[in-house]
């Protein structure tokens, strides 16, 4: 039987992954109930960013032994430019692994430049294994079709070696676009959605749409004055945010939130949770804050939007808890649809916000009647590669989708990001809304 000792280095960083793993199942299980909300928080958070680095591991092994083992086989490893290259690779990777931590450490009103470095190097990093593991995948599979699987000559070498520089200058590149997309200001959008039931004068109502901020450590009080300084250009009726507006608590980033205050929409700007909003475990202080800016948060509830023309038009606006508050097992929160369309008749338009596209869909399979829902999450795959994994784990991925005769779903694409400063396939938006009366 082998011991641990003498497993691969990968097979321990899957181990280590596995176990710590296993104990944030264990907490959730047996410790929830024990530890007060700030302790959870905390263990929650620092057992989160463990497994990640856990599995980062196993690919940093990899990029090690593609981009610096396979090169001190060779001459390249007499040559001055070597030592650098290693010290540069492995400044690389260390940033990379990092990021996870400056959340915990590294919160202020503005970015730290750290922050920023660390959360690039990440975003790299993730589109480096990809091209490692894609060149890869094709080297092989040439070699296989080539019947070369068991010779060695110096073509196989040259190839060899060509994989790791095509996979860095590919992610210099994108990371460079990236970084440059990410930086322009969001786009606006313009939308118009048809609304069965919205009273006649009502028509024309404009919502402007706001998701996935992520204010913490690589967005913080200059982005949000920027948005606040483009949704009021825009005039809305209504402005919504649809939830993830942080990753920290409102003690340590309330300086960054400030600009909300100067929202002025005149038929009201409401907020309702995203999953990054129960991982801070700060709910309540979040909500409190918000009220101070007049933003209301819809928890689980809902409003009567009015006719500025007519005090007896009006249609409901209702926001549902996202759904990681029942994987966290956050008292008195998760979503209640029941509750938070209580008084909402089907004879009147409901709008709903729900950050989750799996929760737009729910709520769907309960009550057919809502007219629009409105959500964000996806960040639109953010960058390449991971386009992909949410495209395909969201019933709704992004923009505007018509369900059945009377319904539609808007996604937005978010409106800045989540820690890496980059966007690969995805654009920043901010969205104006026209309702329209049929």
């Amino acid at each position: 039987m082998i011991s641990f000792k003498q497993l691969p280095l990968e097979a321990k960083a899957a181990v280590a992954a596995g176990v710590v793993f296993f104990s944030m199942m264990l907490s959730r299980s047996f410790l929830a109930e024990k530890l007060d909300l700030r302790t959870r928080h905390w263990l929650l958070r620092l057992q989160m960013t463990l497994f990640a680095n856990a599995l980062m591991l196993i690919g940093s092994l990899h990029v090690w032994k593609s981009t610096v083992t396979t090169f001190s086989r060779s001459s390249a490893a007499s040559s001055f430019c070597f030592v650098p290259w290693k010290i540069a690779v492995f400044m690389f990777l260390a940033l990379a692994h990092s990021s996870f931590f400056t959340l915990l450490f590294l919160v202020a009103e503005e970015p730290y430049f750290f922050s920023l470095a660390a959360y690039t190097c990440l975003g790299a990093y993730i589109i480096l294994i990809f091209f490692l593991f894609t060149l890869g995948s094709v080297e092989q599979a040439y070699k296989f079709l080539a019947g070369r699987g068991t010779k060695a000559g110096t073509g196989n070498k040259n190839r060899t070696a060509m994989k790791p520089v095509l996979a860095v200058m590919l992610t210099v590149v994108l990371t460079i676009v990236g970084l440059l997309n990410a930086s322009q200001p969001p786009t606006v959008n313009s939308v118009e959605i048809p609304v069965h039931k919205l009273p006649s004068t009502m028509n024309n109502l404009k919502v402007v749409l706001l998701s996935d901020i992520h204010l913490g450590p690589t967005v913080g009080k200059t982005k949000l004055s920027m948005i606040v300084r483009m949704v009021k250009a825009l005039q809305p009726d209504i402005t919504v945010i649809v939830g993830d507006l942080t990753d920290s608590e409102a003690e340590i980033i309330r300086p960054a939130v400030e600009p909300l205050g100067e929202l002025n929409s005149r038929l009201g700007t409401y907020f309702v949770t995203g999953n990054h909003e129960y991982y801070t475990s700060d709910v309540s202080n979040w909500f409190e804050l918000l009220k101070s800016f007049n933003i209301q948060p819809l928890h689980n509830e809902n409003v009567q939007i009015v006719s500025p023309k007519s005090a007896n038009d009006w249609f409901c606006l209702a926001g549902v808890d996202d759904i990681e508050a029942d994987v966290l097992r956050y008292s008195g929160h998760g979503m209640d649809l029941k509750k938070a369309l209580t008084g909402c008749s089907s004879e009147r338009a409901i709008v709903l916000l729900a950050h989750q596209p799996v929760a737009a869909k729910w709520a769907l399979q309960e009550r057919p009647d809502i007219n629009l829902i409105l959500s964000g999450h996806t960040h639109g795959g953010q960058m390449f590669p991971l386009n992909a994994g949410a495209y395909f784990l969201n019933p709704f991925f992004v923009g505007l989708y018509k369900v059945g005769q009377n319904t539609f779903v808007y996604v937005s694409p978010g409106t800045m990001y989540f820690g890496i400063p980059m966007r690969l396939g995805s654009r920043a938006e901010i969205t104006e809304i026209i309702l329209r009366s049929p």
